[in-house]
């Protein structure tokens, strides 16, 4: 390892698990040849040598399953590079199902494995049992077999990596412990150690079970906790020949292989057991917890149901070793908003040896690039509230995170734990009409009304189905209230607020105060980082209404970006709270409670007025298709303008509602249609942007043009009325797979489930289709445009 610790990096990578050494190594193979590791005691000494190392190709989103097979392609190419074996083991997994859910949830999985590229196929229990001989498989409905899935040896991956990384030039150093992190006008310009200081531009903090701490040094949030994980370890036994496929019993919380002839059964318990800061201190060297029997005994029940063979193996070991998990289950990758030059690679939640190989190149990727080899915006550093990051929130959702490893990915689904970390101004009056409530960058926001009792978790037609019919059916026939209050609002004000927004926004910013403009804010590689719609209030005011969970990143990203601009940029977003009046009754019901003057107010125009004798600021807008208004008042005054539109007829709707009458109006989102891998061009979106340019992105989407790029996302409507899209459906052309779906419902004005989509290829409108739902194929039409009312007269009425 390195000898001198040198006075200068590039970049300093600290942490030496599998996280830091494959960020180093692609550090090293981009170019940066001066970079180090510094590890405090000795590389994979935290969690990665004691990782059941499972590298399982398949996830929920396109590109988190490319990242996985990114490292499998880098793990096998590994050896060849280096000589060195990195213990790759491809024996498969077999995902059994024991309940009809569990069976949907694996062959939907099994449907988006075809759609990835992925060999997954459907297998009878026989066929299964087959497989894993010492199964019971007399409660086995059926299971799903991937081939190509295996393992990895740990430290041999490490240690690959390390050994090409320092053959281009890269230096690591153990027994080096990070003492402070040194910041200059919210910059990162340093690291002091053990063994002197370093000074750098940037730093990957790849701490794994101490981001935490470590992220709090440079003044960044890193909402990360660790939390107990078990695997039993037996000795020898009989019919364990060789090396088995994974066997997941995801119903019985279990994954299970051989190890050295034995047994690996380990779990991921519905509750974990969470690891209070300080616990693990750093002394805490290839360190694990004391066994707890009694934790894992209804594990083990489970397991010797499954496992006949358990009642009589040995046991060598019941193994505690802790890993860290994120508020939501995903890692955390890329630059904090709070300092510049921290970039995270942490909180991997258990499957840091599958994810280390691509994470470490997309976070090198970023470091050097600005951004990372492609959208990873689920994944995004930004994405969490502060109120996150408070010990109480972690101690109290983590454990649930360890335990949703495993769960049915039902169709509005709500985490339980660390609820109500942040209420609406309307919160009492939601509650009071039966409002079903989902969490959202904190907020508890209304998905449905008229709630009688806790709704079941399904894959057919939902117990909401009827409540939220009726919420369309009012914003379609009378008028309904739906509360965009948790949408992020920045306030833009100063002498350079219009050129500023020239340059950041693809819009067409320059319109006269009195307006509103929807625009698209891109990178430089002309792709999507926000989509938000501006209120110009006076000539050097704007405000900026961005994506519920955007406003951190979005802030961030304006800020950073304000150089040279005589602007101030503030979050105005708990100040504010934003009702949207939508439906046939909204004219009226706006001219009686007292702003008649609103009705004047031309589309996309924005007014002031009062309501119920409140001041408010509406614009004449429209995400649902429906007519009406924006509405945005003090927080404060949002009870009294609520309690006027209520008793003049307004009903509450909540977000299913709003969702369904987006997915009708064809109208794109950020995080389904929209994301940092298309631009305006492949969205439709090319008309919201200036001919004229100025703005970041505009060369690279010029340039997508001339190099034949069109429009691919597109709105479907199925045949079959009793079908339940959830998203992610491929869709199939002749057989043959053109696209997936992104966004779906129940399209209550069309009378038949919706979707939005992306396709591979040009498809005509009325094209007949097909959606594999959970391996049941399901035709449809392909419509070119919204499926209700396509030439937007409702909402201009």
């Amino acid at each position: 390892m390195g000898t001198v610790l040198p006075s200068q990096a590039s970049v300093v990578v600290i942490g030496g698990g599998i996280m830091g050494c494959s960020t180093l190594y692609h550090l090293a193979k981009m170019g940066v040849n001066d970079a180090i590791l510094l590890e405090r005691n000795k590389l994979t000494s935290g969690t990665t040598w004691h990782s059941a190392a499972q590298v399982r190709a398949l996830r929920h989103s396109h590109n988190l399953t490319k990242m996985i097979q990114y490292s499998v392609d880098l793990y096998s190419q590994l050896e060849a590079e280096t000589g060195q074996s990195v213990g790759w083991i491809q024996k498969g997994s077999l995902s059994i199902a024991t309940t009809p859910d569990r069976l949907t949830h694996v062959k939907r999985q099994e449907a988006l494995a075809h759609a990835y590229g992925i060999e997954a196929y459907s297998v009878s229990a026989g066929e299964a049992k087959e497989r894993w001989p010492l199964m019971n498989a007399d409660d086995v409905l059926g299971a799903v077999w991937s081939p190509d899935d295996g393992r990895v040896s740990p430290s041999d991956v490490c240690a690959a990596l390390v050994k090409s990384a320092k053959g281009m030039g890269a230096k690591i150093f153990e027994n080096t412990g990070v003492t402070g992190i040194l910041t200059e006008n919210g910059r990162i310009t340093g690291v002091e150690t053990t063994q002197g200081t370093v000074m750098c531009d940037a730093i990957a903090l790849c701490t794994g079970l101490w981001s935490r701490e470590a992220g709090a040094m440079a003044g960044a949030a890193v909402p990360a906790l660790a939390c107990e994980h078990f695997y039993l370890l037996t000795k020898p036994i009989d019919g364990i020949v060789g090396n088995t496929p994974t066997l997941s019993d995801h119903d019985s919380h279990l994954y299970i292989r051989d190890d050295s002839g034995g047994l690996l059964v380990g779990c991921f318990e519905p509750m974990g057991k969470p690891i209070a800061p300080g616990v693990l201190d750093e002394t805490f060297e290839f360190g694990l917890l004391p066994e707890d029997w009694d934790h894992f005994e209804p594990m083990m029940e489970l397991a010797l149901h499954r496992l006949p063979a358990l009642e009589t193996a040995e046991v060598k070991m019941l193994l505690n070793g802790p890993e860290s998990f994120t508020p939501d289950g995903t890692f955390m990758l890329g630059e904090t908003a709070e300092t510049r030059g921290l970039f995270l690679g942490c909180g991997l939640n258990s499957v840091g040896l599958a994810s280390g190989g691509g994470a470490g190149m997309n976070l090198a990727h970023c470091i050097v690039h600005g951004h990372t080899a492609y959208d990873l915006t689920e994944a995004d550093a930004k994405r969490f509230a502060p109120v996150y990051n408070s010990l109480e929130h972690l101690m109290s959702r983590a454990p649930e995170i360890l335990g949703t490893h495993y769960d049915i990915a039902y169709p509005g689904k709500q985490l339980s734990t660390a609820r109500n970390l942040r209420a609406l101004p309307l919160e009492d009056e939601y509650k009071a009409t039966g409002a079903h409530m989902g969490q959202f960058y904190g907020w508890e926001r209304p998905l449905y009304f008229g709630k009688a009792a806790e709704p079941r978790m399904t894959f057919e037609r939902p117990d909401w189905f009827e409540n939220v019919a009726a919420e369309v059916k009012a914003a379609n026939e009378s008028a309904a209230i739906f509360d965009a209050s948790p949408f992020g609002k920045i306030e833009v004000a100063g002498p350079d607020s219009e050129a500023f927004l020239l340059k950041t926004c693809a819009g067409y910013m320059g319109r006269k105060p009195g307006s509103a403009i929807y625009t698209s804010v891109l990178n430089e590689r002309g792709t999507f980082e926000s989509d938000i719609t501006a209120h110009r209030i006076a000539e050097d005011h704007y405000r900026l209404f961005v994506g519920t969970g955007a406003i951190k990143r979005d802030l961030a990203w304006f800020r950073r970006h304000s150089e040279g601009f005589d602007v101030t940029l503030t979050d105005s977003t708990e100040e504010y709270a934003v009702l949207g009046l939508m439906g046939l009754e909204s004219a009226r019901i706006i001219a009686e409670v007292g702003a008649p003057e609103l009705n004047e107010l031309g589309y996309f125009k924005v007014g002031p007025a009062h309501v119920a004798g409140k001041h408010v600021r509406a614009v004449r807008m429209s995400y649902v298709g429906e007519a009406g208004w924006e509405i945005t008042m003090k927080a404060e005054n949002a009870s009294a303008v609520y309690a006027a539109l209520t008793a003049a007829g307004a009903k509450p709707a909540g977000l299913f509602a709003q969702t369904s009458m987006r997915v009708e109006k064809g109208f794109c989102a950020m995080g389904h249609e929209l994301d940092g891998d298309n631009t305006p061009v492949e969205a439709g979106l090319l008309f919201a942007t200036r001919k004229s340019g100025g703005f970041i992105g505009y060369e690279a989407l010029q340039e997508r043009l001339a190099n034949g790029a069109q429009p691919n996302v597109v709105s479907l409507t199925l045949d079959d009325e009793i079908a339940v899209p959830l998203g992610h459906e491929p869709i199939y052309l002749d057989g043959e797979i053109i696209g997936q779906t992104s966004t779906c419902a129940f399209g209550y004005r069309i009378g038949k489930p919706v979707a939005l989509g992306h396709v591979k290829t040009q498809v005509a409108d009325g094209a007949r289709v097909q959606l594999d739902i959970a391996r049941q194929m399901f035709d449809a039409t392909i419509t070119i445009g919204p499926l209700f009312d396509p030439e937007g007269s409702r909402m201009k009425q």
